[in-house]
């Protein structure tokens, strides 16, 4: 069980870690620690790719009790499919100066420390571990915000303000789960990601990286080079995923994110919802 606020209903809530069990397994047990090494191969993550696109994977639907009334009305064909659905009407804070959560997730913000190190959970990173970029100083001070998207989540995302793509490239690395079963391993600088330097209108220069988690074989980006606030900038395909973003401090995260986040606890949040306002 996963405590997280739900700040929509204003109250604490569990959430259930899909394939818990053979997480728990996988990766708190000798025999577990050996198959892991399989598990994390980028090949056994396309293996599982190739079943869940097909029609024998259809079945695993019914595990996912997902309202899919705001979704397109399609007979999926399988679990990809499902996975990867598409919503009907997508709202979004238009407030230009309104910070706004690129996903449905959950969500934890930490502070970037002098040094460019990030304290995410048990493990301290780099920023340079994260991006293989030495040359990060503008975010000193400012903010590392990670959006854990769970298997039930929405797996589209967007863009948090209108401007143009700077940089883009990807980073091969093993699949870990991106999920508190696995927060010994220093998951974020090992996992396969695509980073991406943003030049916004409104919040300056950011940084978005999208983890792979464990089964998850691809992440889909669009070729865009400019973009608008709220516009989707891509999916992900098969399991929990992670956005990592990574803003100057020109920014004031709203309360009770920041207060959870402190006592890490992860805030609930939605695609296009505001979640920290520009000073």
């Amino acid at each position: 069980m996963i405590s997280f606020y739900n700040r929509k209903e204003e109250k604490y809530e569990n959430d259930n870690q899909y394939g818990g069990k053979a997480l728990n397994f996988l990766y708190n047990t000798c025999a577990g620690r050996i198959l892991l090494k399989i598990a994390i191969n980028p090949m056994f993550s396309k293996l599982n790719g190739i079943y869940n696109k097909s029609f024998l994977s259809k079945g695993k639907i019914k595990k996912f009790n997902v309202d899919l009334s705001q979704y397109e009305n399609k007979n999926y064909k399988s679990f990809n499919d499902f996975f990867t659905r598409k919503k009907i009407n997508i709202n979004f804070d238009k407030n230009k100066l309104n910070f706004i959560s690129p996903a449905d997730s959950k969500l934890l913000i930490y502070k970037i420390e002098k040094g460019l190190n990030v304290k995410i959970k048990n493990s301290v990173y780099t920023l340079e571990e994260l991006t293989h970029n030495s040359n990060l100083n503008e975010f000193e001070n400012g903010y590392c915000m990670v959006f854990r998207l769970s298997m039930d989540d929405y797996h589209r995302y967007c863009f948090v303000d209108e401007g143009t793509i700077e940089k883009q490239y990807k980073i091969k690395g093993k699949l870990h789960t991106v999920s508190s079963i696995s927060q010994n391993h220093k998951v974020y600088s090992q996992n396969s990601r695509v980073c991406n330097y943003l030049k916004t209108k409104n919040f300056d220069n950011i940084v978005v990286i999208e983890v792979g988690a464990l089964l998850v074989g691809k992440i889909s980006n669009y070729n865009i080079k400019e973009f608008s606030k709220g516009q989707e900038k891509g999916f992900f395909e098969i399991g929990g995923s992670t956005i990592v973003i990574l803003t100057k401090n020109i920014i004031k995260v709203d309360e009770d994110i920041l207060k959870n986040s402190k006592n890490g606890i992860e805030t609930k949040v939605s695609y296009g919802e505001k979640i920290a306002q520009k000073i």
